[in-house]
């Protein structure tokens, strides 16, 4: 028992109280302009985001599994969650959130976190390729229609993003962004959006609500799809951010408990009447930096940022919509993997295209998940090629014995058995028998046996005797099981 709380109270602390809350607070500032901005994204209220960063902030806090990393109503998840807003408003995206969290839980019950194995590289690569393209993208109709203005202050909160971190880090820059162009924006007339043009900000606790859609099969087919791909993306992103802090501590975490811990911090979000969230890289990073490591500073990030937004809220309605535009295309650069575009040309042809293939298809679809299942799609095809042309088959013939021998080595299974079968003479007109020598060989599932089997019946009806040599014992087991003679039989 003893154990168990000195770990629980590492896990909370990271070994330093002060350290965990002033890294929280800092990471608080950092969440604040990217949670509007994303909400913007969406086509929700900045109300809405506020809210869900709060409650998932302190949810996770608690039933996530992974200590220290910052989560929020924004990412990838906003995304998706803007084709639902746009097309059904914000009742079914509040339904698609409950849902979204359901399937969540449902993920890490089952534990199938460990299909997150199956995401290559490249598919991640065009992932985080593709949600920067259309964080960008997002960006462009508030840039056109408006006046010069906009773009002035657009650029001037990129310069300031990106030229304060040369002469301090203390304070997040994408902060100081906004007080700034709040500050010019307020003291000179000029013709731009606020915040509050967004819509509502936040001004009390948050209280329960239910999703007002009819409760009906049909409300059902429109919000599970958006669900699913809100699921799916947010986990993988979660899964990408937890994979992240586990190198900067070199620990490991409970990506099970990640799962579970989102989905729990999903529904309660959908219950308060918010939008689903998912793991913060950038945000997680800066807590890192600043010295969080456990749930504490966690917690704090998301217990700080309603304090914040109740006390400020008159000055954050005032925050112009250009300086959210400056900030998310710094999220949309820094998010893009340059390097690989300097990669196209050294790594294999064939995980270039996974992860071309990854990003043309979201960016036409708009749907991350979808481009991430083509990718992994793409993936395991390329794989099963791949492996498929390691198979050879070494053929001896032994004059005196008048035997052909055939060595097969290599993986047997579906996307090889044709070519397995075709390297055999199955009408040899000069030996009398045949060993089939399978020792640095493995059969992988009934395509392989009914292969090795469709050989053996041909060459035997073909008065060929027969022999399968060198079966290693879980390829007899497959042979026993679904094939028609045992290995005896051979």
């Amino acid at each position: 028992m003893s154990f168990d709380l000195a770990r629980y109270r590492a896990e909370w602390t990271g070994g330093s109280l002060h350290r965990e809350i002033l890294a929280g607070m800092v990471g608080t500032f950092a969440l604040i302009p990217e949670v509007i901005a994303f909400s913007f994204v969406a086509g929700v209220d900045p109300e809405v985001g506020l809210f869900a960063s709060f409650v998932i902030g302190i949810v996770i806090a608690f039933a996530g599994g992974r200590p220290a990393m910052i989560s929020g109503a924004a990412g990838s998840v906003a995304l998706v969650a803007a084709a639902l807003v746009s097309s059904h408003g914000l009742q079914y995206l509040l339904a698609a959130t409950l849902l979204c969290g359901a399937i969540q839980v449902v993920f890490g019950l089952l534990k199938l976190d460990v299909l997150m194995r199956f995401v290559s590289r490249s598919v991640r690569t065009g992932f985080v390729n593709a949600l920067a393209i259309l964080i960008f993208s997002a960006q462009l109709p508030q840039m056109m229609d408006v006046t010069w203005h906009t773009y002035a202050m657009i650029a001037l909160g990129l310069a300031i993003i990106y030229l304060v971190p040369r002469v301090t880090e203390a304070i997040p820059s994408p902060l100081i962004c906004i007080l700034v162009l709040t500050v010019v924006s307020m003291g000179m007339d000029m013709p731009l959006r606020t915040v509050a043009d967004l819509g509502r900000l936040p001004d009390s606790l948050p209280s329960l609500v239910w999703p007002q859609v009819p409760l009906n099969l049909e409300t059902l087919r429109i919000v599970f799809p958006y669900a699913l791909a809100m699921a799916m993306v947010g986990l993988l992103e979660s899964m990408m951010t937890a994979g992240v802090v586990d190198d900067w501590t070199e620990t490991n975490s409970s990506k099970r408990a990640e799962c579970t811990g989102l989905g729990i911090a999903n529904i309660a979000v959908g219950a308060f009447g918010g939008i689903a969230g998912c793991g913060m890289i950038g945000q997680t990073v800066g807590n890192l930096r600043y010295g969080g490591r456990g749930r504490l500073s966690t917690f704090v990030a998301g217990a700080f940022l309603l304090v914040l937004m109740v006390l400020l809220r008159p000055w954050v309605a005032q925050v112009p919509v250009a300086a959210l535009v400056a900030i998310m295309i710094m999220v949309s650069v820094s998010t893009f993997s340059w390097s690989s575009l300097r990669d196209l040309a050294a790594h294999p042809r064939l995980s270039s295209l996974v992860m071309l293939a990854t990003v043309a298809v979201v960016v036409v679809t708009h749907n991350l998940a979808m481009g991430v299942f083509v990718g992994v799609l793409l993936s395991g095809v390329f794989f099963a090629f791949k492996v498929m042309r390691l198979m050879q088959v070494e053929k001896a013939y032994d004059e005196a014995g008048r035997t052909r021998t055939y060595r097969v080595k290599g993986q047997v299974f579906f996307a090889s058995a044709e070519m397995f079968a075709d390297a055999f003479d199955l009408r040899d007109a000069v030996a009398r028998q045949v060993v089939i020598d399978l020792t640095g060989a493995h059969l992988w599932d009934i395509t392989a046996v009914g292969a090795l089997e469709g050989v053996v019946n041909k060459m035997r009806r073909h008065g060929l005797r027969v022999e399968v040599v060198g079966l290693n014992e879980a390829s007899a087991g497959m042979v026993e099981r679904h094939g028609r003679f045992s290995p005896a039989e051979m």
